[in-house]
């Protein structure tokens, strides 16, 4: 049965396909950029016919014969297979190549008009009505008509004009802005282009003063953060951020290197996407960020003379992260599409602090044929989702991440975030029991004391928010992520012995003379009582129950445990590992406890050796202390260390500069051991080389 198409085709292709007026004019524009114009009038006018939008450029145009051979022919390979266009001696690559942009034309209007002129040719008039064409009943009665055009054209040479009528929306002036905003993004700021010219006239508009030529205000070019460079076919991440603050705080830069096993480890994705590489081609980036506090916004109105509203509104209107190939604009097209990367729901789903779309401006350029994988969808805003591009999302979004990283550390300040302990001590009200009785001795006015009490309830908002953020943390992030992350490591790995002795069972019916089936037997007998173990260890913490000082442990012991949860990685790495003698130091922490703390710590250390270039080692030293009745545990690494700018940070909520880190590690550790009298301490320089922590707790008294 031989395939037919109904002229309906021309409505599917053109009216729905393309689901946006504004991305409906920007291909017709595209399509002149691709006929080498070096100048495009957008012209929303009207006469006695009635309103209509024209599209004229300076470019090639078109002789009968393309008109008939490329533009009459629906989905044309000709861009495909002419990829450059070029024009006295120079050269453009191509922004389209599906041969549908034109048909956006039946998305805007019912009438379709086109003038067109090439070079030492006559000039041709075509006119189409889609909803005419859409109603045929079959494709060979379906025609544009075509004729020789004897008046005078617009074009001083060569150029097409393109008219259409009986528009299917009231283009008003906040539709129109919207579309000049959007225009102005067109051309990649990497591109240096500075031959295509966009001119918008509206009726409300001065037709002399309508140029568009990205001009973007002073402050957007002098972000106080910024992470600029580019990724590797292989996946290699080369960036360098910038902190330029406008009046306040130091400046800083920092040289960023990641390679992409570390950018998927642990992403959803990782099974999807290929471990030696993300296979969606190299691409260069710039992403600039601020903050919209009122203080950042008056900061930037006074430095650059600008009213504040205009910050916010300039932001807005070049907000989100533009894919730009070959110098032209992929997407976002509209507004609707703005964060086609989903920060803003990213934002709204993780605990910590994030950048929303309204904050960033940033670029990506991509080519053609270096990101070949990397293609936009029909309806021309999104992407076609496959393997490469949900490994360029992905790497995006490790860009972004990165830029939040560096930007937490240096909008935090150790004085911003308390331990504990001391916020806690500021909900006593003992200093305003004194404060008050002084004043009653003093024989003061109530007024006073009615001020004493207002500011104490002030200092108790605060650190009520400031506690209600903090277990925000700790509840959604400490236990169930370091509990999880021991679980589902330790499952895995018990229940490959026990799947591997069901198989072996199978075999033995099979044939009774199997080898290994007892070696295989211990094993699994081993994994099941490990998994009992790790129940037996957690399950206390999960109780409603729980109160601490009912269990004790042993370092050793749950060194034991910890160090086998990391097995796998340490032989991966190759890491020499010096630990304590077998023993029984026994300390009033519960088991759970013990294990989280040391975990953190182990997991921090394998992480930062697996980084170094040095020699991995890792080394775990205990001893007594003599006549304190503590005991020093100590965890040294052949890591990069902690820079000293960090050292202050390191234990604060939040903070970290591993790249899929989320900065709760060492602050939980910390916290439960302040919390059974000890401390938690980094010393400087490690045994090593690298980091030492050194965690100090009371041993247990026997009763």
């Amino acid at each position: 049965i031989q395939f037919r198409i109904h002229p309906r085709v021309f409505a599917a292709l053109g009216a729905d396909l393309v689901t946006n007026d504004i991305v409906a004019v920007i291909e017709l524009v595209k399509n002149s950029y691709d006929a080498f114009a070096t100048r495009v009038d957008v012209v929303f006018g009207s006469d006695s016919k009635g309103p209509y939008i024209d599209i004229v450029d300076n470019g090639s145009g078109m002789n009968r014969e393309t008109l008939e051979d490329a533009w009459c022919v629906v989905a044309t390979p000709f861009r495909k297979t002419h990829p450059v266009s070029s024009k006295a001696k120079m050269t453009r690559r191509v922004a389209g190549e599906k041969g549908l942009g034109r048909l956006s034309a039946a998305r805007l209007g019912r009438q379709f008009e086109m003038l067109t002129k090439a070079a030492n040719e006559p000039s041709w008039l075509v006119t189409v009505d889609w909803v005419d064409l859409s109603n045929e009943q079959a494709l060979a009665a379906c025609f544009a008509d075509c004729r020789q055009y004897p008046g005078e054209t617009p074009f001083p040479d060569t150029g097409t004009r393109v008219r259409i009528r009986g528009l299917t929306s009231d283009w008003d002036q906040e539709q129109i802005l919207d579309l000049r905003e959007n225009l102005g993004r067109l051309l990649s700021p990497f591109s240096g282009i500075e031959d295509f010219s966009i001119f918008l006239t509206s009726p409300a508009s001065n037709p002399t003063d309508t140029r568009l030529r990205i001009s973007a205000p002073e402050f957007l070019n002098k972000p106080p953060y910024a992470i600029r460079g580019h990724v590797t076919p292989d996946g290699t991440l080369h960036a360098r951020y910038e902190h330029n603050p406008l009046t306040r705080g130091k400046r800083r830069q920092e040289s960023i290197t990641r390679k992409w096993s570390d950018i998927i480890e642990g992403s959803e994705l990782a099974t999807r996407l290929k471990s030696d590489g993300p296979h969606c081609g190299p691409f260069d980036f710039e992403i600039r960020a601020w903050d919209l506090g009122q203080d950042d916004t008056k900061e930037i109105a006074e430095q650059f003379e600008v009213a504040k509203g205009h910050i916010r509104k300039a932001i807005r209107s070049h907000k989100g992260i533009a894919v730009y190939r070959d110098n032209i604009l992929v997407l976002p097209k509209s507004d609707d599409t703005r964060d086609w990367l989903g920060l803003d729901l990213r934002r709204v789903s993780r605990v910590g602090t994030r950048l929303s779309t309204s904050q960033v401006v940033g670029y990506v350029s991509i080519g053609a044929e270096a990101n070949g994988s990397i293609e936009d969808t029909s309806d021309r805003e999104g992407l076609t989702l496959n393997a490469p591009v949900l490994a360029f999302q992905e790497l995006l979004k490790a860009i972004v991440y990165t830029l939040e990283l560096e930007r937490d550390i240096d909008r935090l300040k150790p004085s911003q975030e308390p331990r504990l302990q001391a916020l806690l001590e500021g909900v006593s009200a003992s200093d305003l029991v004194e404060e008050m009785t002084g004043l009653a001795e003093d024989g003061a006015a109530s007024e006073d004391a009615v001020h004493r009490v207002q500011a104490f309830s002030a200092r108790l908002d605060v650190v009520r928010k400031t506690l209600a953020s903090r277990f925000v943390y700790y509840s959604r992030l400490a236990t169930v992520g370091t509990i999880a992350q021991m679980l589902v490591h330790e499952i895995r790995n018990r229940t490959t012995a026990i799947g591997r002795f069901l198989r072996r069972s199978h075999d033995r019916r099979a044939n009774p003379q199997g080898p290994d089936f007892e070696r295989e037997l211990h094993l699994a007998e081993a994994a099941v009582q490990a998994l009992e173990q790790l129940a037996d260890t957690f399950s206390p913490l999960a109780s409603r129950n729980f109160r601490r000082g009912r269990r004790h442990s042993v370092i050793e012991e749950s060194l034991d445990r910890c160090i086998s949860l990391l097995g796998g990685d340490s032989k991966h790495f190759g890491i020499s590992l010096t630990r304590p003698k077998p023993g029984a130091t026994t300390v009033a922490l519960d088991p759970g406890e013990l294990d989280t703390i040391i975990l953190n710590l182990l997991l921090n250390a394998v992480y930062w050796i697996s980084q170094s270039q040095r020699s991995p080692s890792l080394e775990i030293g205990l001893r007594r202390v003599r006549g304190a009745g503590t005991v020093h545990l100590s965890i040294s690494d052949s890591g990069p260390g902690v820079r000293d700018d960090d050292a202050e940070r390191i234990f604060l909520p939040g903070f970290t500069r591993r790249p899929t880190g989320i900065g709760m590690g060492l602050t939980v550790a910390a916290e439960l051991v302040s919390e059974h009298g000890g401390t938690l301490s980094l010393s400087q320089p490690g045994q090593l080389g690298g980091a030492t922590f050194v965690v100090e707790l009371p041993l247990r008294v026997s009763p």
